[in-house]
């Protein structure tokens, strides 16, 4: 698996951007990962990161039990960018939603960014 890993470019912070989509397309979020999110995703079947914020490893769902099962994973044309397909238990969203790409643009002098996805759980209940 080393040979597969050293063919995909790592920025010089040592990470990749990965889209995550479920099965109908529908984008979920958008993760970074070092070499070793992606070992571990390849080798556990679930969504790993690298958490830019808190500087370590974390597994989708590790507090809120909302991991995402890779069902296929493709890199794009220049091996800088990952496309990971998934079966999305529960959201992927912190805020609760399915999606973390739940606001839209709305046009107009007044232009404000609107809630348009659904939530699907309280993150209140969730990360107490």
């Amino acid at each position: 698996m080393d040979m597969q890993l050293d063919t995909l470019k790592f920025d010089a912070a040592g990470l990749i951007p990965a889209i995550v989509q479920d099965e109908r397309g529908e984008v979920l979020a958008l993760y970074y990962m070092n070499r070793d999110a992606v070992a571990r995703t390849i080798e556990t079947g679930k969504v790993h990161t690298y958490s830019r914020s808190r500087k370590k490893l974390t597994m989708k769902g590790e507090t809120s039990g909302h991991v995402e099962h890779v069902k296929s994973l493709r890199a794009d044309c220049d091996r800088d960018a990952l496309l990971i397909r998934v079966e999305q238990v529960g959201g992927a969203c912190h805020e609760g939603y399915y999606s973390c790409f739940y606001r839209e643009h709305q046009p107009g002098d007044d232009a404000d960014w609107k809630d348009v996805g659904r939530r699907v759980f309280d993150p209140k209940d969730v990360y107490k």
